[in-house]
């Protein structure tokens, strides 16, 4: 009976060898794998950013436009991220081909969750085919305004006049309205004045002219324009059309503000303000 026990309390221990040896073995090969996997994932991060930076080199040796070069280098990091990420994967122990059919099967539902972001990869390549913009215009779309800062595959970035950064979807873009502000080399600025009534309009339109003539940014052709705009409830209005530079848009709007402010009030053209005229019965 005690030759028995001890038996049994052998082939105990030796099941409990062999456990602890596997066990040490799994271990020695995990370990082995996720080193291996620590080391993949940051030589490729490396790899990654080097050939991001030669591909940047290689895009501004060619010259190829700063909206491509933006586009291309965003694509290519998300690529070359993407298969870093199924080299990691397959140096864990999971099988590739097992990882790359259930990527498959899931296709149509992420596909489905992502139709948003196909529509503005969709968009972005509109975008680079037809130009309506490139990076280093001002456009106006979706109800914000900026300079075109990076078209990137999903998103194109603009930075605002109070220097706020608006991420707006490419899809948006392509299907939507835009308005671009640099595409022409000139841009005409508008106004409307308005003077009291009783004022000599002859004096206010010459004197207008002379304030036009002086400004060596206003363009010559197309011709300055002056006219009598409206009569309005308090004010005679007069409507100024003139064509500038692009860049010295509004320079000169704000400049001839001021300027037709001071000179008016030189020359004795008074400006108007809402009136009420009240006319008391008598008893």
């Amino acid at each position: 009976m005690a030759a028995f026990a001890a038996q049994v309390a052998d082939d105990g221990f030796s099941k409990l060898q062999i456990f602890l040896q596997q066990l040490i073995d799994w271990g020695v090969n995990a370990g082995g794998r996720i080193i291996g996997a620590i080391i993949i994932f940051v030589v490729g991060r490396f790899l990654i950013s080097l050939l991001r930076k030669m591909l940047a080199r290689l895009l501004a040796k060619r010259h190829v436009d700063a909206s491509i070069q933006s586009f291309v280098k965003s694509l290519v990091n998300i690529l070359l991220t993407i298969l870093l990420i199924i080299a990691v994967i397959g140096k864990l122990g999971v099988e590739t081909t097992s990882f790359a059919a259930l990527l498959a099967s899931a296709g149509v539902a992420i596909g489905m969750a992502l139709s948003g972001n196909l529509q503005n990869f969709a968009g972005g390549l509109i975008v680079l085919l037809f130009r309506p913009f490139k990076v280093g215009d001002w456009i106006e779309s979706q109800g914000v305004s900026g300079t075109v800062r990076e078209i990137q595959i999903f998103h194109t970035i603009l930075t605002t006049a109070d220097n706020k950064v608006i991420y707006i979807p490419n899809g948006a873009l392509s299907s939507g309205t835009v308005t671009n502000y640099s595409r022409e080399d000139t841009r005409r600025v508008d106004w409307v004045i308005g003077v009291e009534y009783g004022e000599n309009y002859d004096k206010v339109e010459s004197t207008v002219r002379r304030i036009i003539s002086e400004d060596s940014r206003i363009l010559n052709t197309p011709e300055p324009f002056v006219a009598l705009h409206a009569l309005d409830a308090s004010s005679v209005n007069v409507v100024i059309r003139v064509w500038v530079k692009s860049g010295d848009y509004w320079g000169v709007y704000f400049d001839m503000n001021k300027k037709i402010y001071s000179v008016f009030n030189e020359e004795g053209i008074d400006f108007p303000f809402p009136q009420l005229t009240v006319h008391q019965a008598k008893d």
